[in-house]
């Protein structure tokens, strides 16, 4: 038994190992060139960065799959065309937004504004055209902006995924949900399409550097709904399309755990 566990500790440290070379060395040498040249370039279309996050993301998880076949990703057919509309999605590893920017090319996301403090990564979630999670101090411009054009930016196929719980949760249950998401997609008049991601806090468990790859793992990302604004009344759109998008995710998850 000591054996068989010193086994699996030392695979799944090898394997982990690669995965982060991957991450830091793989962006450095693969995107580094790029990202030298654009930032004297200050006319690069910021979805040229999404685009080359989409590549390298779904690099990582076909290379997490190879390394592990106990890794087993599926995701919902119907996801891969969804365009110009917003997404909402329950929250459990760092993993979650990886996994999102893997399957769309034309990508946004709200990140925390701590990050945008950050010298370089800063510059470069910037330059990518994602959003600070408040608009407070030096951020208020920057929000404004990618708000007054986020209308275009979803009309011309973009997706804009939000976790509207704000922060991952620790033991699967649903936190509540923050308005932003429902706000932008009323302002935009485009639907909103509910996801349901499981299992990727069993890949990459909160609390922990190493990857969890040697156990069977069946990581399922789901199209479980679809909420369309113009459906609601004006007056009270915002907090009933809020209660309905809680609803399908809370009755997705109850019934999961009912059958488990």
């Amino acid at each position: 038994m000591f054996l068989l566990s010193l086994l699996r500790f030392i695979l799944n440290f090898g394997i982990t190992a690669v995965l982060w070379v991957y991450f830091i060395f793989g962006f450095l040498l693969g995107f580094g060139p790029f990202i030298v040249w654009s930032f004297f370039r200050n006319g690069v279309d910021e979805t040229v960065f999404q685009r080359y996050y989409h590549l390298f993301f779904k690099g990582f998880f076909l290379l997490t799959q190879l390394l592990s076949p106990t890794i087993n990703i599926k995701i919902d057919p119907r996801i891969r065309d969804f365009s110009s509309s917003i997404i909402i999605c329950n929250h459990l590893s760092y993993l979650d937004p990886l996994l999102i920017i893997s399957i769309f090319q034309k990508q946004k996301t709200i990140v925390k504004s701590t990050f945008f403090k950050v010298p370089f990564f800063s510059w470069m979630i910037k330059r990518s055209g994602y959003i600070p999670s408040s608009s407070k101090g030096k951020n208020m411009a920057l929000v404004l902006r990618h708000l007054g054009n986020m209308k275009d930016y979803l009309k011309s196929g973009g997706v804009l995924f939000i976790f509207p719980e704000g922060t991952r949760s620790r033991n699967e249950k649903m936190n509540l949900f923050n308005k932003g998401a429902f706000s932008i997609a009323r302002q935009c008049n485009v639907p909103i399409n509910v996801l349901r991601i499981k299992n990727t806090n069993l890949l990459f468990r909160p609390g922990s550097y190493l990857f969890n790859t040697w156990q069977p793992i069946d990581i399922e990302l789901e199209a479980i709904g679809r909420i369309n604004p113009s459906d609601y009344d004006k007056k009270q759109a915002i907090p009933d399309m809020m209660k309905d998008a809680f609803e399908i995710l809370e009755n997705r998850l109850n019934k999961e755990s009912l059958t488990v």
